[in-house]
């Protein structure tokens, strides 16, 4: 009995050795083969879940080639942008302003303008070269900066109305009409400046100007971000596809969300502003106070030399101190 146990008892053991080295080399053959199909699925992209459906492969390779289309779209975009980032000639600026004058014009007006000063100050009994530089100062500063403010109030007034502008674009697209229809509609509706622009984008398209060249000029006219947000979400739909009146509605939060961070900054620095205004202001007070009161005191100023050199030195470091306290309270956003 005892030796029959024992032999019970051996050929278990050999049976479960036999067993577990079998285990062991063809478990773990298949753990190891299944272990590379799970890091090649994973390497395909599909999480080891097993083969996928070939629409979903069609859906993950559109995927990634839209992707790609909007890379090079950007790139494209740069490009072009970094060829056109040159210096603001006369001509861009009197478009920007809406100017329908020629640069001889604007030129013969400056000099008009410069030889009207310095006669006057000579007539008044200045010094010829203080009535030269008066009219040097005048003649070119005034109006290159009456223009330069034009370009910006009206930068304004066309930021303003934009977001409405896309709004207008988004509920057409959404209703049915074609993109040039909400853009004709966008022309004739809106007021100014942004009326102006979109139908120079019409008129463009009329005449076979495409859509991208012509959203190009019109961000040569009015070089605002927003306007070169619009035309970057614009061309990318129409190279890679995709839903534009959620594109547009997404832009048209940012754009009002710029509008709002702006408002919060203007409130933010409007301290700032006035103590610099009242700084820049307070020497041509105290001279006016000055003047109307001893006149004879501040005379020297006007009628000697010196006192023009001393005049023209002042009005160079004050327009110094405006220039950096403007540039410390605007801000970037």
């Amino acid at each position: 009995m005892s030796q029959t146990m024992i032999i019970l008892a051996i050929a278990l053991t050999a049976a479960l050795a036999v067993g577990g080295a079998a285990f062991a080399f063809f478990g773990a053959g298949d753990g190891l083969a299944k272990t590379s199909k799970r890091v090649a699925a994973v390497s395909r992209g599909t999480g080891g879940r097993g083969p996928t459906k070939p629409g979903a492969d069609a859906t993950v390779e559109s995927t990634a080639k839209r992707r790609r289309q909007v890379q090079e779209t950007l790139k494209d975009i740069e490009r072009k942008q970094e060829q056109q980032k040159t210096k603001a000639t006369l001509a861009n600026m009197l478009d920007q302003a809406d100017w329908k004058i020629e640069q001889r014009t604007f030129y013969i007006m400056t000099v008009g303008i410069g030889l009207a000063i310095a006669v006057l100050f000579f007539v008044l009994g200045y010094a010829w070269y203080t009535a030269i530089l008066a009219g040097f100062a005048v003649g070119f500063g005034f109006p290159r900066w009456f223009l330069g403010f034009t370009i910006n109030r009206r930068k304004k007034a066309f930021t303003k109305e934009f977001a409405n502008a896309i709004d207008v674009i988004v509920r057409g697209v959404k209703s049915g009409l074609p993109l040039n229809e909400c853009l004709k509609i966008i022309s004739n509706e809106t007021p100014e400046p942004v009326g102006p622009e979109f139908r120079q984008v019409v008129e463009g398209q009329k005449v076979g100007v495409q859509l991208e060249d012509s959203l190009k000029r019109m961000y040569e006219r009015m070089p605002i971000p927003e306007v070169n947000f619009f035309q970057i979400v614009l061309t990318i739909q129409q190279k890679t596809g995709g839903n534009l009146a959620e594109t547009l509605t997404n832009l048209s939060n940012v754009l009002r969300d710029r509008k709002r961070l702006h408002g919060k900054i203007r409130a933010l620095s409007s301290e700032a502003k006035a103590s610099a205004m009242i700084i820049g202001a307070l020497p041509v007070i105290v001279m006016l106070l000055v003047y109307l009161t001893t006149p004879s005191y501040i005379e020297l100023l006007f009628t000697e030399r010196m006192g023009n050199i001393m005049l023209v030195a002042c009005g160079f470091w004050m327009s110094i101190g405006i220039l950096v306290m403007k540039k410390m309270i605007n801000f970037k956003y």
